[in-house]
């Protein structure tokens, strides 16, 4: 196989010191090959650094195991744009990071329950309904499925999940953690456990069933879709490959519908505002990514690909 000579361009004004004109490549190279010839040529130790961008589109090459030789503009142009990223932060790290936040504000609020809401309910009385003391049924379940929902996360990112892209500039991860740590973790918890929240009401309703049967099978067929993805190419393999079944048929990512749908399950068993929020910000985002998703396989695959024109939930999004 013919080795490959790439001119390497910096994309910013500032630029990588040292950069060559050009490098060689084996023929089968990949993106992080790209990277780590870069990196060692400018003396970077982190070869993460280095983003590697289409010389046409200007876009970043995200996954690191393509091949080079499939991207048709680097081909057809010879070149790649190259650009410092700044430090690095593994994306296995983030994500820990992120869901860490729910898992410490649920227990935190659930253990401040007796001392921080009676002091609050003299000034919004008003505005709510009688406290209940006790922690009523649906509060406790809506805490075993709130941690349960976020240690699988966390369960997920360590022994599972598999990233086209080793890290990602480590400034984000106070932007990427914002949206967990706020929404579904301080203002969920602060809300939910409330003695006047509407989770707070005595018993046991039939919606609070439908609501258990929505998270399980979520949450169920959430893993389903991870696990089969996270073995959708055999070890060895760069090729992307086009998945089908467990939900493929109907939606583009049907892990995001899964997630939404066992969202809507706690809703059910909490009422909470705040989670509710909190699930259609996260729904817009999964929306936007998806369509993304969906793009990348019609560009790919082509007429191979059978074109979805929902992309996270069945006629509707």
């Amino acid at each position: 196989m013919s080795k490959l000579s790439l001119k390497v361009t910096n994309r910013s004004r500032k630029g990588l010191k040292g950069l060559p004109p050009s490098i060689k490549l084996p023929g089968d190279a990949t993106v992080e090959d790209a990277k780590i010839a870069v990196a060692k040529a400018t003396q970077y130790s982190d070869f993460n650094r280095i983003g590697i961008f289409d010389p046409a589109t200007q876009k970043t090459l995200k996954d690191r195991k393509a091949l080079l030789r499939e991207q048709a503009e680097v081909v057809k142009r010879g070149e790649l744009l190259v650009k410092d990223l700044g430090p690095q932060l593994g994306w296995r790290t983030v994500y820990i990071f992120e869901y860490l936040g729910p898992l410490l504000f649920h227990p935190l609020f659930l253990s401040l329950r007796p001392y921080l809401y009676p002091a609050v309910y003299p000034y919004v009385k008003a505005y709510v309904p009688a406290p209940n003391d006790e922690l009523s049924f649906a509060q406790k379940a809506a805490f075993g499925m709130i941690m349960a929902h976020f240690v699988k996360r966390e369960l997920e990112t360590v022994f599972l999940h598999k990233f086209s892209a080793n890290t990602m500039p480590a400034a984000y991860i106070f932007r990427n953690s914002f949206f967990y740590w706020a929404f579904a973790g301080l203002l969920g918890a602060l809300e939910v456990y409330a003695p006047f929240a509407p989770a707070a009401r005595p018993g046991v309703s039939a919606l609070d069933y439908v609501g258990f049967a929505l998270y399980l099978l979520g949450e169920v067929a959430n893993f389903d879709v991870h696990y089969y993805l996270a073995h959708l190419r055999k070890p060895g393999e760069t090729a992307r490959k086009i998945p089908r079944g467990h939900g493929f048929g109907l939606v583009t990512c049907p892990n995001y519908m899964f997630e939404i749908i066992a969202w809507i399950g706690i809703i059910l068993v909490t009422r909470s505002p705040a989670l509710t929020v909190f699930i259609s910000i996260g729904t817009y985002y999964m929306f936007i990514w998806a369509w993304g998703k969906e793009k990348a396989y019609r560009k790919q695959f082509g007429d191979k690909y059978k074109k979805k024109r929902s992309v996270v939930l069945p006629g509707l999004l």
